[in-house]
């Protein structure tokens, strides 16, 4: 018998391997998005003296900011390397753990780190700092930030948010919510109280930024001797955000699993406080339905509301969402958010857009990558160990306290009495 063999094969074998690595390749460029340009951030903010002498003094917001070549252009991998390592390299900055007790019978903690460097104005200046959902001043990203701040010569005081620390009990049924001020309203009290020549930056990082942004607005007097605020990767409302939170546009239906995965194991860590001990706020019908829950708005829903004495969910979003006292704040305000960031729709967007049109404090920076909370800088493949967010909050913040520095006493006393 003679053996046919098809010459045309061989090619057409090599058109398919051809064919099958083009197909990889385009999937790598459009999941990596790699060919997205950098840019600088796109600001809004109104055209005052102030402003100007902002940008001037802090050159990183106008500037590109440039991720790591291969990933960094994706606000997943951004996101994902946050939420898995927190930082690179992380330092272990020294603190001391301070404990307040609370009217309604919680013990609010928080970390106090002392600057390692004199600033740069001569003033005593502290970083009044409130982490993420369910973090606390042990995660790696507050650790990073941390130490860079101290070695510009900035206190910080960080907040651990009820009951996110594994090893610290609850002493109340109650643990943290969305934009409950109280543990943070109490530990900038004590350092007013502590450090009374000293003024203060505010920051708050993702839910962080609502309850900074809640706090300073609920009150004129809580904007007495701070500097200015900074809140970064916040969604602003809610209300607004708990629609697109349930929607698989950017995988935000995954993330939104996730994220209510790990209340349920912070809340399930303190069941004895929060559903024993004849807690009338919690009963066995409400921890059963924590276990069938499936994302962040059955527990809100289910449990966190219940902390606060919320009729409903639509009731708990609108009195939690800073949306409603954001702009009563009068320091100056940076708002950060990432075009990226999974978490957090573009639709949100508009409201710190809307607000920096309209207030001369505000300025409002929208990155093209960063993901929530990422931000890494870096050549190809390995990231830095600080991020351009890190650099950016100290950076606003030095200039800030050189403009409080160089501006005439008159004026300093004229912004005072308006604060």
């Amino acid at each position: 018998q003679i053996l046919l063999i098809d010459t045309n094969m061989p090619a057409m074998f090599d058109g398919m391997k051809l064919a099958a690595v083009a197909t990889v390749l385009y999937v790598i460029v459009r999941c990596l998005n790699l060919k997205s340009p950098t840019a600088p951030p796109d600001l809004t903010y109104q055209d005052t003296t102030l402003n100007h002498f902002l940008l001037k003094s802090c050159p990183i917001l106008t500037k590109e900011y440039i991720p790591p070549l291969l990933w960094g252009k994706s606000g997943h991998l951004q996101t994902a390397l946050y939420g898995k390592l927190g930082r690179v390299s992380s330092p272990h900055p020294f603190g001391l753990r301070k404990y307040l007790p609370m009217q309604d019978g919680a013990t609010a903690t928080f970390d106090l780190f002392e600057p390692l460097a004199d600033h740069q104005s001569g003033e005593d200046v502290t970083m009044v700092i409130c982490p993420g959902i369910g973090n606390h001043s042990e995660k790696h990203y507050i650790r990073t930030f941390v130490d860079h701040s101290q070695k510009q010569g900035y206190r910080c005081a960080v907040l651990n948010h009820l009951g996110a620390l594994p090893n610290i009990e609850l002493t109340s049924p109650r643990m943290f919510t969305y934009g409950c001020t109280w543990e943070f309203a109490a530990m900038v009290g004590f350092i007013k109280k502590t450090y009374p020549q000293s003024k203060l930056i505010v920051v708050g990082f993702s839910l962080g930024g609502n309850i900074v942004c809640k706090f300073l607005g609920e009150n004129r007097t809580n904007q007495e001797r701070v500097l200015c605020c900074v809140s970064v990767c916040q969604g602003y409302s809610a209300l607004r955000a708990q629609e697109t939170f349930l929607q698989w546009d950017q995988c935000r239906r995954f993330y939104n699993f996730l994220m209510a995965d790990n209340m349920k194991k912070i809340i399930l860590s303190h069941r004895g406080a929060l559903f024993g001990g004849g807690s009338t706020k919690m009963v066995d019908a409400d921890l059963s339905r924590l276990y069938t829950a499936t994302s962040l708005m059955q527990i809100d829903d289910n449990i966190m509301r219940k902390f606060h004495g919320h009729n409903s969910l639509k009731e708990y979003y609108e009195k939690e969402s800073c949306v409603h006292y954001i702009h009563n704040i009068n320091v100056p305000l940076l708002l950060v958010n990432s075009g990226d960031d999974p978490l957090v729709h573009n639709s949100l967007l508009t409201i710190p857009r809307t607000l920096a049109e309209k207030k001369e404090n505000v300025i409002f920076a929208l990155t093209l990558h960063g993901g929530h909370l990422g931000f890494f800088e870096g050549a190809v493949l390995f990231p830095q160990p600080l991020t351009w967010m890190d650099k950016v909050i100290v950076g606003y913040a030095n200039a800030i306290c050189q403009w409080e520095k160089q501006k005439p006493p008159c004026q300093s006393q004229e912004n005072n009495a308006t604060r």
